[in-house]
Parts: structure tokens; sequence; C-alpha cells
């Protein structure tokens, strides 16, 4: 069972991620753009659109859609996942929002 230690221990690893407050509650982000926040015992991530949507259709208990205008996120339920899930997952959400040099010089591809 992974907790949010899980998500900072896989996250601060990352070129230019940092954990940082976000009203009152942890995030994981670079520079001005989020990775993953706390939201009591869930997490909101960003994800690659297209696997996201897969998650959502094989693991329903566990991934959920989040949609604020025209961006849709992933809430994940942090319980439902062990730190080797959880590490993909923070790796997959840096690479959604740093410049495509920065992840491919990290080895980072999606897919």
């Amino acid at each position: 069972m992974a907790t949010w230690d899980d998500f900072r221990a896989a996250g601060v690893g990352l070129p230019g991620a940092v954990e940082a407050p976000h009203m009152g509650e942890p995030k994981l982000a670079v520079g001005r753009r989020g990775i993953a926040r706390l939201w009591g015992k869930r997490v909101l991530m960003k994800l690659d659109p297209g696997h996201q949507e897969l998650l959502f259709e094989a693991r329903p208990e566990v991934l959920s859609p989040f949609t604020c205008g025209t961006m849709r996120w992933s809430w994940v339920k942090i319980d439902a996942l062990d730190a080797g899930e959880v590490a993909d997952l923070v790796r997959e959400a840096w690479i959604c929002v740093v410049p495509r040099k920065v992840s491919r010089a990290y080895g980072g591809e999606i897919g």
C-alpha cells in the first residue's frame, strides 16, 4: 500500500521536480506545472491522455477522470497502489510536463 511518501520519493529525484505546499496539502511540481497533488486519500495527477484513458477502463476502482475546463487529469487512490506503480505514474506525469528535450535526455518516453 502506497503513501504520499512514495510519491515524494519518486518525484524529488527527477530533474527540476520539487515538493511544495498547495492549499494546505503537498504537491509535486516542475516550476509552475503540477505533477501530482495530494487531496485526502487520493492524488490528482497529470498523466499522458491516451494512457490515462486506458487506465480508467482497466482499473476504474483505482483511477478515475477529473475534468477542469479543457484539462483532464486523473484521480488516483493512493492505497490501491504499490511503490513501484507510484514511481511509474510519477515518472509519466513528470514526462508530461517537462520540455521534451529534458525528458529525452533523461531517457523519458511515454509508450
